[in-house]
């Protein structure tokens, strides 16, 4: 693409050329809903996986499409977000998105915390270089807080690694 036609499809004259880009957002949460809210924004195909049947009815009735597991997700090539560390489902969910060939996997949390998917994925006997795959935290730091915030640094870091770029504000 050229710069000429990135200027014109960022001032509407041009249309976006069409990706198939899956975005599967694992497990109902505020920092989920907006992460596919927004992800559709940016042009994804959103999914939300969802094992808790109470909670996947409250999500499929806000519209999210839905799978119970990573495993029947379709997430092959995705980007796979886990937006609740404290799930016991925590360590299947991640071994699944790595066994399916997903694009980019990561996690949320906080880096001054111990990581509960190291354990998790350990002792399911997932090797050290498939753990070393899942990115954590998740997204550009912007100093984000509020779960709006976190899925605006979440995709712009997925933006910015789709694209071949460091994110932030080296250029």
């Amino acid at each position: 693409m050229t710069s000429h036609d990135a200027d014109a499809i960022a001032h509407g004259r041009a249309d976006a050329p069409a990706q198939d880009k899956l975005l599967v957002a694992v497990f109902a949460s505020p920092v989920a809903t907006y992460l596919l809210r927004y992800g559709a924004d940016v042009g994804y195909r959103t999914m939300l996986v969802e094992p808790d049947a109470e909670k996947a009815k409250t999500a499929e009735a806000a519209g999210a499409e839905l799978a119970p597991d990573v495993a029947s997700s379709g997430a092959q090539g995705a980007d796979v977000v886990v937006t609740d560390h404290h799930r016991p489902e925590l360590g299947v969910q991640l071994r699944d998105a790595l066994a399916c060939g997903a694009r980019w996997v990561g996690i949320m949390g906080n880096p001054r915390v111990e990581p509960p998917h190291v354990a998790a994925l350990t002792e399911l006997g997932v090797p050290v270089a498939e753990i070393d795959r899942v990115h954590r935290p998740v997204g550009l730091n912007i100093g984000s807080r509020a779960p709006a915030e976190i899925a605006i640094a979440t995709l712009a870091g997925l933006i910015a690694d789709r694209n071949g770029r460091p994110g932030g504000f080296e250029f």
